[in-house]
């Protein structure tokens, strides 16, 4: 196998990783999971459930919010491509400032009011969540302002 070949196969590969998104049909199906999961989550806090519950909810509130991420819109274009993009990269950007920032500010806070308080860090729950609100929300918005 020549090396050229073998090239072009794997920029081939990148290409269309680069390009992958769900049909639009799933934004719904993603709304939904995302809700429900939502829903369950508030409705577990007046009854005792196992220890399972939570990260499975998590996970799958995660998952919804990732489908809604990863969907096309109705008129997918270069233009919306791009406003995709630049939300990604503020989302990921803006959470590598909140993952520093906030135990600090939770440490700071917490000292006020109890001084036995410790610094933690983040879970994984609260980085991802918040990444996919963020890039969504900066996503809706730059398409309103830009319509």
């Amino acid at each position: 196998m020549s090396k050229s070949s073998m090239c072009e196969r794997e920029k081939s590969y990148i290409e269309k990783m680069n390009k992958f998104q769900l049909k639009h049909q799933y934004k719904k199906v993603g709304f939904i999971i995302s809700f429900t999961a939502f829903g369950l989550m508030i409705v577990k806090k007046f009854f005792d459930e196992p220890d399972w519950v939570k990260p499975l909810l998590s996970g799958v509130l995660l998952v919804g919010l990732l489908f809604i991420s990863l969907a096309k819109e109705k008129i997918e274009d270069e233009f919306i491509d791009s406003l995709r993009s630049q939300s990604y990269r503020i989302a990921f950007v803006l959470v590598i400032l909140y993952a520093l920032i906030q135990p600090f500010i939770n440490y700071g806070v917490g000292l006020l009011f109890d001084e036995k308080e410790t610094l933690e860090s983040l879970n994984y729950f609260q980085i991802l969540f918040y990444m996919l609100i963020v890039q969504l929300m900066v996503f809706w918005q730059l398409k309103k302002l830009n319509k």
